[in-house]
């Protein structure tokens, strides 16, 4: 069985053949994915697809690039709507320097007050970082942003970050770029965290893996990042989609 830790297949990107693509990730063995909030709409349709689709969970929460609608108001909403038992983590949340859409002041405080609903309601946090590293870092640490666990995303750092953020309670989720020819730091992360903190995901429709690059991504394609991975390791595909499947359902708290 394999879980795609990170998708968003509420995007407007599946709105006319879902039916079709859940039938994919079914065949390629997908038995679970995760559905990802990044605004308060797309928390709440992550939340309509987990009551649509068997094994769908939503994740809730603001992106970095929306700060600027992390208000007190939608903060109330987005806990409200964190409370249905599909909703697993509190994500993707972070800080994004590469793009800075919205203030970077901005972008720490919902970092910051998203981590504490968390650490309120219980659940673990799903972690956007581009090209805020270190201070994603500091963060975490001082919000014990991992005391419920947590799940870092889509992974671009180095080795040595990722050692920390084990540390502080984290998963590694690894992405379409795994399978990169230039992906040369985010194998050695691959090869050297401990196979119990690896997660597989497609951030679908974005990141399209090896051999299909450039295309709109979908989670049969977890599959891909999986192999690689495998290749990496050393060990048979059927013993990574085992682990990693056991690894998010374990940093989610998914029982059954």
């Amino acid at each position: 069985m394999l879980i795609d830790s990170h998708a968003h297949i509420q995007d407007e990107a599946f709105t006319k053949d879902l039916a079709q693509v859940m039938e994919r990730a079914r065949t390629a063995g997908v038995e679970e994915i995760i559905c990802v909030g990044f605004d308060y709409l797309s928390s709440c349709q992550a939340v309509e697809m987990a009551r649509q689709w068997p094994g769908v969970y939503a994740v809730v929460g603001i992106h970095p690039h929306d700060a600027r609608e992390c208000t007190p108001e939608t903060l109330a909403r987005l806990f409200k709507l964190a409370a249905d038992p599909r909703v697993v983590a509190v994500g993707e949340i972070g800080l994004d320097f590469y793009r800075d859409l919205s203030p970077r002041e901005q972008q720490r405080q919902a970092f910051i007050e998203q981590i504490q609903m968390a650490r309120e309601l219980k659940k673990p946090v799903v972690i956007h970082d581009r090209e805020a590293h270190q201070e994603v870092l500091e963060i975490i640490k001082k919000e014990k942003a991992g005391r419920n666990g947590g799940i870092m995303h889509c992974y671009s750092g180095h080795l040595p970050l990722a050692q920390d953020l084990i540390k502080e309670g984290f998963y590694i989720s690894l992405a379409g770029p795994l399978t990169y020819k230039n992906a040369n730091k985010t194998r050695e992360v691959a090869a050297r965290v401990p196979i119990d903190r690896l997660l597989v995901e497609t951030d679908c429709p974005y990141l399209s893996p090896e051999p299909l690059r450039g295309k709109r991504n979908e989670p049969a394609r977890v599959k891909y990042v999986a192999e690689m991975l495998a290749q990496i390791r050393q060990k048979p595909p059927e013993e990574i989609a085992y682990l990693t499947a056991r690894n998010t359902r374990t940093a989610f708290n998914i029982r059954g």
